[in-house]
């Protein structure tokens, strides 16, 4: 029986996948106004069906609760009336954006008289493997259609409820604007072996994009056939430099931590300049403490501050997701930066200061998609920079680093004009 399940599986993720390949084609091809149209009824449908996807949702949430999901994994599932507008918001922004199909991002003349140029072009299919937030179903179908992508999605188990009454909107706004529903399929089965089966269909599949825990990015990498553009986790720290002005480096510490701990920009690590130590750790430990912060402290910051436990090395490498905190005091800006190299996920990591030669000397050290001075980590986010919306943050330099917006979804591709040009 369960020779034959697998099967079942198999068969299911191919026909999928074969139509997909067939819908890559023709998605490639639309203008940018129909996509923009197929888009704006998506959003129409998100909010007319909010009623309908919230009843899904809590299907999910009852389903989490039972199973024992953190409260911070119960709210990334959570889809409440604010963050179904939110979704539709984001679809309409990624329908207004400009259309990338087509720019020619560069051209030249050669010796001869021939021209040479690149243009933007869709990937193909691209597939999408995801754990926990059904926004990323609407975000990442939206994304991939714009970029003139088919996509097959294949959420997590605990979403599936909710995935799946989005979905019935996705093929409800493409069947009403004369797109092929095809364009965005969702894998409706829960079984794992559903992964494995898309994993190994690099014949129609030319990307695979995945978004979760270690574990399941892990798995992707080990078992595909197709190239992975990783998200992996989202190990990000602070720094507070000697030069910090302390009324602003508590704000966004705070906001980096407390604001919401479940996401992958969120902070992990806190690294505090030694020459400030005295005064700002216990400052800064009471105030996380205050919002409920779990904190594991170095040596360093145990013989200053009241902390949950003492850290060790391997609270380091961890993404916690919750309001758990390290709190390590380190001698100067180049010990920060290096155990940021030696602990980080090339996610994001801050430095506050006033002092500008710190800040360019941090900016070029860390090798992170995003660097920031003076800002929350939890600014990066491909809608705040204005990407509209994202697939998902790369901590990859191959094919994208960062947030992954529309342009990150294509590639490019040469064009080459002559006049009869010949090679001598």
């Amino acid at each position: 029986m369960k020779v034959e399940a697998i099967t079942s599986v198999n068969d299911h993720v191919l026909e999928i996948a074969t139509r997909a390949r067939g819908a890559a084609r023709l998605v490639g091809r639309l203008t940018p106004e129909v996509k923009e149209q197929a888009l704006l009824c998506l959003a129409a449908l998100l909010r007319t069906r909010a009623s309908f996807i919230g009843r899904e949702n809590q299907k999910d949430l009852r389903s989490g609760e039972k199973n024992g999901l953190s409260s911070a994994l119960l709210d990334r599932l959570r889809l409440n009336e604010t963050r179904i507008e939110a979704m539709a918001e984001a679809v309409e922004q990624i329908a207004a954006a400009v259309d990338p199909v087509g720019e020619v991002v560069s051209q030249w003349t050669r010796p001869g008289g021939f021209e040479v140029g690149q243009v933007r072009i869709p990937l193909g299919v691209v597939g999408i493997i995801y754990e926990s937030r059904p926004n990323v179903t609407a975000d990442a179908s939206a994304l991939c259609f714009k970029a003139g992508n088919a996509a097959i999605l294949r959420g997590g188990s605990e979403a599936i409820h909710s995935n799946l009454a989005i979905g019935r909107c996705i093929r409800e706004a493409f069947e009403q604007t004369g797109v092929t529903p095809d364009a965005v399929q969702l894998i409706e089965t829960t079984s794992r072996e559903a992964v494995g089966a898309l994993l190994k269909m690099d014949s129609f599949v030319d990307v695979i994009i995945p978004r979760g825990g270690k574990a399941l990015i892990q798995r992707v990498v080990e078992e595909s056939l197709i190239p992975v553009i990783k998200h992996f986790e989202g190990i990000c720290h602070t720094f507070v430099h000697r030069e910090a002005d302390p009324e602003m480096a508590i704000p966004i510490v705070i906001n980096a931590k407390v604001q919401r701990p479940g996401t992958c920009n969120a902070l992990e690590t806190l690294l505090i300049d030694a020459p400030i130590a005295d005064s700002f750790v216990p400052r800064v430990v009471a105030e996380l403490r205050h919002h409920g912060v779990l904190i594991r402290g170095c040596p360093r910051t145990v013989a200053l501050a009241q902390v949950d436990q003492q850290a060790v090395e391997d609270d380091y490498r961890r993404e916690y997701l919750s309001l758990e905190c390290n709190v390590r005091v380190v001698d100067d800006l180049e010990s920060a930066t290096q155990h940021i190299a030696d602990f980080g996920s090339r996610h994001t990591d801050v430095i506050v200061t006033e002092s500008y030669a710190a800040a360019r000397a941090f900016v070029r050290r860390v090798d992170s998609s995003s660097v920031m001075v003076n800002a929350s980590s939890r600014l990066a986010d491909g809608g705040v920079y204005g990407l509209g919306a994202e697939i998902g943050i790369s901590t990859d330099k191959l094919h994208a680093f960062g947030p992954m917006g529309v342009r990150e979804l294509t590639t490019k591709k040469f064009v080459v004009y002559g006049h009869g040009a010949v090679r001598s």
